[in-house]
């Protein structure tokens, strides 16, 4: 009667093996800089067209020049362009069969997964920089104060990171890299049903309740308020604390939610 191996217990710890796959991660990145430079590139063309081509058009009410109102809400939905990358690596690493070696491992499973949101959070950082620079070139000013500035960068991050594990989620579901790219812009949406390009009051009133209820807008109005001080707590009808505790809290749903069903799919195979 043929004896059933026991499994392989995990020989390296939870945090030595996340950050040895993130390290693995951001070697990928750095050894195929197309993929980081050509985000960027394509994220500044999306900015520079916002600002010069629907700036004229486009302006909010309360005083906030238009730059100052797209260049926060901008950067907030670039995470969901740059965490779009991670669909498709996942399901990509799936097909080349690296998950497969990496599941022969003695290492703790859900470390696989944690070391490639780690990985593409810091990636993410890159761009967020990238991006907020060319912001100031084309005229945007923070009105805020230092530390509401980094609160709202250390806010992108931690948005960064959730919206990381949904993508993650996707990939792992997808079965390949097209088919994890094309779900993931399923979340495209999104990003213009909400405040990032234009007040939600603008819209038609059925669509106002959308946009008004889904987390990019809550985490735009964050940022915006951070850093655009009184002039966007006027524009917005509440401070910065309303909008900061309410995104938090999308963050912690989202990562709660995609958590959980990215591990137990990874575990199933």
């Amino acid at each position: 009667m043929a004896t059933i191996a026991p499994p392989i217990q995990p020989s390296a710890s939870l945090a030595a093996s996340t950050f040895g796959i993130a390290r693995r991660g951001l070697l990928k990145y750095l050894r195929t800089p197309q993929l980081v430079v050509l985000g960027t590139i394509q994220g500044a063309l999306f900015l520079l067209i916002f600002r010069y081509v629907f700036g004229g058009a486009i302006g909010p009410d309360g005083g906030l020049d238009y730059v100052d109102f797209l260049v926060p809400g901008f950067i907030t939905t670039g995470i969901l362009f740059s965490g779009m990358g991670a669909a498709a690596g996942v399901a990509e690493d799936l097909e080349q069969g690296l998950v497969d070696r990496l599941r022969s491992l003695p290492i703790p499973r859900s470390a696989v997964l944690a070391g490639r949101a780690l990985a593409d959070t810091a990636v993410l950082v890159w761009g967020l920089l990238i991006t907020a620079a060319i912001g100031f070139a084309v005229g945007f000013r923070i009105h805020g104060s230092v530390a509401d500035a980094l609160a709202a960068l250390g806010l992108l991050v931690v948005f960064g990171f959730a919206f990381e594990w949904l993508f993650i989620t996707l990939g792992l579901f997808a079965g390949n890299a097209q088919a994890a790219q094309g779900m993931a812009l399923l979340v495209f949406p999104l990003t213009f049903v909400s405040s990032a390009y234009v007040p939600v009051q603008s819209m038609p009133g059925w669509l106002q309740a959308v946009a008004e209820h889904q987390p990019i807008t809550v985490m735009v109005d964050a940022v915006r308020a951070l850093t655009q001080g009184p002039a966007a707590a006027a524009l917005l009808g509440h401070g910065a604390g309303f909008y900061v505790v309410r995104s938090l809290l999308w963050a912690a749903a989202i990562v709660a939610v995609f958590v959980p069903v990215a591990v137990a799919r990874y575990r199933r195979g």
